[in-house]
């Protein structure tokens, strides 16, 4: 099966330890030094240890120094339509060997994104985002505050912008 992967143009790894979804194909894959490779989907980006996470879930993702550097958010509570979000601590993949990796990661993380606004607020700020989650129809509202902010502010902001977002009814 692999020679037919790399026949027919597939990067997936032989040794890639996920499960695509049906539909799912990978389009560009990477080894990361000290083991493991990751894969760029069409859904996400696939992890060394063989998990995926979602474009929408990315908060920032940068190329440097021969490393990917991947902020993934979490989601931890919602406010009416909107989804709350803390990010987690940077992840560092020293890719030597990156092919296109960092250039789709880039790509696919930007144009997940439809709007974004910074709202300050006291101990800090709000970042609200409006995202494509792929597989889904419509734009997700995520409100990610600073740390130190209070998330119930935070949250009853998100709520009253995700109101005014909704498409009218009827």
């Amino acid at each position: 099966m692999g020679w037919l992967r790399r026949l027919f143009g597939d990067p997936l790894p032989d040794d890639f330890p996920g499960s695509l979804e049906p539909g799912e194909n990978a389009l560009a894959a990477a080894p990361v030094a000290g083991g493991g490779q990751v894969v760029v989907t069409e859904l996400g980006l696939w992890l060394p240890d063989g998990r995926r996470v979602g474009w929408h879930l990315i908060s920032k993702a940068t190329w440097a120094d021969g490393a990917l550097t991947v902020v993934e958010a979490e989601e931890f509570g919602t406010a009416g339509a909107a989804v709350l979000l803390a990010d987690r601590p940077p992840m560092r993949l020293a890719l030597p060997r990156p092919g296109k990796v960092p250039w789709m990661v880039r790509q696919r993380v930007d144009s997940s994104i439809r709007a974004r606004h910074r709202q300050e607020l006291s101990g800090g700020g709000v970042w609200f985002v409006q995202r494509k989650v792929p597989g889904r129809d419509g734009v997700l509202l995520q409100a990610r505050p600073d740390p130190g902010v209070d998330p119930g502010v935070a949250a009853a902001i998100a709520r009253e912008a995700a109101e005014r977002l909704a498409p009218p009814e009827g």
